[in-house]
């Protein structure tokens, strides 16, 4: 089987948004702190920001060129892997007894 190669811009931001909003996830799992309700909140707004900037840059790089950066093209998925995650965690978030 083939390895997939990821840009290292897109791999990086991917597993940085996705570490860092489950450590937030867990944390007011097990602590119930208000205040790491409010930082996920932020976090959120400041990753998707983030993540758009990297995913739009990664889109670029590839649609400029294709043959050459397909690792751009395979971040650019993993980059969107993160949207489906976020809305799971608000999810889980919501439906916790307090």
């Amino acid at each position: 089987m083939k390895k997939i190669n990821f840009s290292k811009t897109g791999r990086n931001t991917f597993w940085i948004s996705f570490l860092s909003g489950t450590f937030l996830l867990v944390s007011y799992l097990v602590t119930r702190a208000d205040f790491l309700l409010i930082t996920g909140f932020y976090f959120v707004m400041v990753a998707a920001v983030i993540n758009i900037l990297v995913l739009l840059y990664e889109l670029l790089e590839f649609l400029n060129h294709i043959s050459k950066k397909k690792s751009s093209g395979n971040s650019v998925l993993l980059l969107l892997i993160n949207i489906p995650i976020t809305v799971l965690y608000i999810y889980i978030i919501l439906n916790s007894d307090p």
